[in-house]
């Protein structure tokens, strides 16, 4: 998805007069400028997505939610308010990881497109919980770049019933 930029384009006096200035620049052409491809940004996105599972879940390292997590991301948790923010986001996985005893969550994208300055991700998950239970969730991620890196921007997810 190249991003269409308008450049202004400079060519020599083409009368063969003297002017004040060597070149006119008088005419706008566009230019395109190079934007990652879909497939690129899915690698990053499914690099983002196993963060989340190995760092978040298996090693409840909360602190690598800011390698997942814009920061100013956004939660919709199932059956509760928005969640707003790094600090907050990180206290709510902490609180659901430990008190679920989550061991995985593996997610997996269904389908991707691009939107805005962005792109939006269906996907469905697997948690699987002390005992070896598993819940099954569906989610709807808006995703952005941020210094480099494809991170969840809005999140919102609700089980399968």
């Amino acid at each position: 998805m190249p991003v269409l930029k308008l450049r202004l384009a400079c060519s020599r006096n083409p009368s063969g007069y003297k002017s004040n200035t060597k070149d006119h620049c008088d005419r706008v052409k566009p230019m395109l400028t190079p934007t990652p491809s879909l497939d690129l940004i899915k690698v990053a996105m499914a690099n983002t997505n196993e963060i989340f599972n190995a760092e978040v879940f298996q090693k409840r390292n909360f602190d690598a939610l800011d390698e997942v997590y814009t920061e100013g991301a956004r939660i919709l948790p199932p059956g509760a308010p928005i969640i707003a923010g790094r600090p907050a986001i990180k206290q709510f996985w902490a609180d659901m990881i430990q008190g679920a005893n989550a061991k995985s969550a593996v997610l997996t994208s269904i389908d991707v497109m691009p939107a805005g300055d962005g792109v939006v991700e269906i996907g469905k998950a697997v948690l699987t919980v002390e005992g070896g239970g598993e819940i099954e969730v569906k989610y709807v991620v808006y995703w952005r770049e941020e210094a480099g890196q494809w991170k969840w921007h809005v999140d919102i997810w609700n089980p399968n019933a």
